[in-house]
Order: C-alpha cells, then sequence, then structure tokens
C-alpha cells in the first residue's frame, strides 16, 4: 500500500529525529508527507525541509491562532516564501474560535486575504475551522477559491461538509476517527464520498488509538486508513489507493 500524510507538522519541536520518523513512515507505506505551517518561521522551515527531502511537500500560511504576530511587511516575507515548487498549498489558514473570540475581526481578516493569495498563486487553501464553521462558510462562500481544497480534521457536521463540497472542498480525517466517542465524525466520514476524503496525522498532535497520549508521526496514517475502512466498509487497500489519489490531484504531487 501507498498512503500520503496529507497534513503534518514536522517542524515541531517534538521532531528531532526527522531521519529517523522518515525511516518509520516508509517502512509504513507512507510515501509522501504534506508539511503544514503556522507562522512565519514554521513556513520557512517547512519549505527547507520539502527542499531538503523529495518526498515531503510544504503548505505556507498564517493559523488563526497566531495572527496576533502579525505585522507590517509580514505577508510581504510569507509570500517569498511560495516560490519555492515544493510549496503545495496556502496553508495552514483559517478561524479559530476556541481559545479566544476576542480577535474574531483580525481573524477574518487575515484569513480572507490568505484566501486572496490562494487564488493569485493558483494554489489550494487547507482549511482550519474550530468552534468557527459558520463564519468559515460564511467566508468561503464570499472568496470562493479557483482550486480544489482541503478542510483538514474536519469536525464540522455532515450538512456544513455537504454545502463545503458544492465549493470545491475535500476533508481530511486523523487520529479522531479511532477515538470511541468521535460519533460525529464517523458519520460525518460515512456520508461523505471516499473520493472526498484524505487522511492526515496532524501529528505530533492528535494520535490514533492504541497510542493516545503519545508522540504522533506519518507512520500512523497506517491507523486512520483502516479506520476509514471499516466505517466506510471497504478494503484498507481501496483506502490507500483512493485517498493517495485524491491527496496527489489536491495537491499536484
Amino acid at each position: 500500500m501507498k498512503l500520503i500524510d496529507s497534513h503534518a507538522h514536522l517542524t515541531d519541536e517534538k521532531f528531532d529525529d526527522i531521519p529517523q520518523v522518515l525511516k518509520n513512515a516508509k517502512e509504513s507505506g507512507i510515501e509522501k508527507i504534506v508539511c503544514s505551517a503556522y507562522n512565519l518561521s514554521s513556513s520557512a522551515e517547512a519549505v527547507k525541509l520539502s527542499e531538503k527531502y523529495d518526498n515531503i511537500f510544504a503548505n505556507v500560511g498564517l493559523h488563526p491562532e497566531n495572527v496576533d504576530e502579525f505585522s507590517e511587511g509580514y505577508f510581504s516575507k510569507l509570500k517569498e516564501l511560495y516560490k519555492s515548487p515544493k510549496v503545495v498549498a496556502v496553508g495552514e489558514i483559517g478561524l479559530d474560535y476556541h481559545f479566544t473570540s476576542e480577535n474574531k475581526d483580525l481573524q477574518k481578516e487575515i484569513f480572507e486575504k490568505q484566501l486572496l493569495f490562494a487564488n493569485q498563486l493558483n494554489l489550494p487553501a487547507v482549511i482550519h475551522s474550530r468552534d468557527a464553521m459558520g463564519d468559515t462558510i460564511e467566508i468561503l462562500k464570499k472568496h470562493k477559491l479557483k482550486r480544489e481544497s482541503l478542510l483538514h480534521c474536519f469536525s464540522g457536521s455532515l450538512e456544513s461538509a455537504k454545502i463545503l463540497m458544492e465549493l470545491g472542498f475535500s476533508f481530511s480525517f486523523g487520529g479522531v476517527v479511532t477515538f470511541n466517542n468521535a460519533k460525529n465524525v464517523v458519520e460525518v466520514v460515512k456520508g461523505l464520498p471516499i473520493e472526498r476524503i484524505l487522511l492526515e496525522t496532524d501529528c505530533p498532535y492528535m494520535a490514533p488509538v492504541p497510542f493516545r497520549g503519545q508522540r504522533n508521526e506519518p507512520k500512523n496514517v497506517v491507523y486512520i486508513a483502516d479506520a476509514i475502512s471499516r466505517i466506510k466498509g471497504i478494503t484498507i487497500e481501496e483506502v490507500a489507493k483512493i485517498t493517495t489519489q485524491n491527496a496527489e490531484r489536491l495537491f499536484k504531487i
């Protein structure tokens, strides 16, 4: 089987052993990894990693939890990173009202500007939305993307997913699909066509069962594939083949 981890944070300080992490991933059939950034420094690090390793690709962007870092000239520096041929998406970007909603206006402004980048650069966007699905959909309707794009670690309703599919979105799922209390996510996976599903780890976070509480790694994509195969009632080989095709199509990798 060949698998793709469509969303990993390999620039996280918990990864001080990248060669071993990549070896583990290869042994588990993970062929490609998309390294997602959250601010200027992690974006630069993601690009460096992608240029060092053939099987790593980068997302560049400012995460909603980091919008307070924004200052004059920030986007000019960010745009320089998009010149790398290994950058495959604008991300991760979006809205997050879980810890604070006091900066909603700034989050929305930064989100909208980066959606414009995606269209200017003809790149997909990788969207983060937490406790903010209504505003996320409203903004995505306002700024329709040219390229098929991705709602990563999707936790919204099936109704929201159907609206987003009409806007050209696919959805990635990680360790949550293996959790016993993830009934909503399981229902969404059941209701979505497999052609719109990608696999992710969001590592080093959200490790799947049986590794909850441990550092997550790209090698664990196989556990996500297994869970989705059981939810969808198809073989893990089918899940691997189709979700890999989906990631290659969306990111053009």
